[in-house]
């Protein structure tokens, strides 16, 4: 019993040491954790947000994908409206939510990029946040809260099933919610659906038995207030033939492609008639291709013959 009992006694001590360097471990790491998110906040200008078990982080994107605004051909007033928007955002003025929504491929994403590219120097910050990220806004927002930089909550690409909650989610960050939206954040989402949410016909009509919904009126006030929380909405329709042809040109030059004009919109327009239709992405694909093929064959004509 003796020899038990000074055993113990000298395990205990063990124990004890072993406890505090846990402690002390597990302190340490709280601590890294703590400050992880403003050590990444302070070296970069654009992020993504990570969701994963139930939580989420920041990526910092190493090397984001800066447009130069000269770029974005047919698309001025949306530029000027959203190039407003966000000075009036890095002022410290009010400024709104913004949804651009409209056609595949004219321009959305690549003009909020470009807000980045041409305000970063002025504390600018670009935060790219998927779907699922969504019901993380508010853990997001006390983050950022207290940090001198603007940030904009980029959704891109976004659209609602019915049966899918997270737009909840995104209608209280925009307005409404219990928890305030900081000063120095805004979202700008794109979307190609103009109410982020698809409508049916039903919805229009009367109730014709009774598995139709009461008040479909209801259902399509539901379906159109996400949509109305931004307060600037921006439109993007499908460009005319002159400006697809313009932006060609404008990417040929600066790739310094020497193609005949002529000769280089028709081939721009047969590339449109085979792919998915006419836009600016098309356009920079065309060029794209077509600087690849001649730089082939300069190469392939500069080697010498066996």
């Amino acid at each position: 019993m003796c020899k038990k009992n000074e055993e113990m006694e000298g395990i205990l001590p063990l124990f004890t040491e072993l406890l505090e360097k846990a402690d002390s471990l597990l302190n340490r790491l709280d601590a890294r954790t703590a400050n992880a998110p403003n050590e990444c906040l302070d070296n970069y200008i654009a992020f993504q947000w990570r969701a994963q078990n139930g939580t989420g982080y920041f990526v910092p994107v190493k090397h984001p994908h800066l447009v130069d605004s000269t770029d974005l051909i047919g698309i001025n007033s949306q530029s000027a409206a959203l190039d407003r928007n966000t000075r009036q955002f890095l002022q410290g003025l009010p400024a709104n939510h913004v949804l651009l929504w409209g056609d595949r491929g004219t321009g959305k994403s690549s003009l909020v990029k470009a807000m980045l590219e041409r305000y970063a120097d002025k504390g600018l910050r670009l935060i790219g946040i998927g779907k699922e990220g969504l019901v993380h806004l508010q853990e997001i927002a006390e983050v950022l809260w207290e940090r001198t930089e603007r940030y904009i909550l980029f959704c891109d690409d976004l659209a609602f099933n019915e049966d899918e909650p997270e737009y909840r989610e995104l209608k209280a960050m925009l307005e409404g919610g219990i928890s305030a939206c900081p000063d120095n954040v805004l979202i700008y989402a794109t979307s190609n659906r103009r109410h982020l949410m698809p409508r049916q016909v039903r919805e229009n009509q009367y109730p014709q038995n009774d598995e139709d919904e009461l008040y479909p009126r209801e259902a399509t006030e539901e379906k159109v207030s996400l949509s109305d929380r931004f307060g600037l909405r921006l439109a993007f329709y499908r460009i005319s033939q002159d400006t697809y042809l313009q932006i060609v040109s404008h990417y040929a030059q600066k790739r310094g492609l020497s193609v005949p004009t002529e000769t280089l919109h028709r081939a721009a327009l047969e590339w449109e008639a085979s792919s998915s239709g006419r836009s600016g992405r098309v356009a920079y694909q065309f060029v794209a291709d077509l600087a690849g093929q001649l730089a082939l064959e300069s190469n392939f004509n500069a080697s010498p013959s066996e």
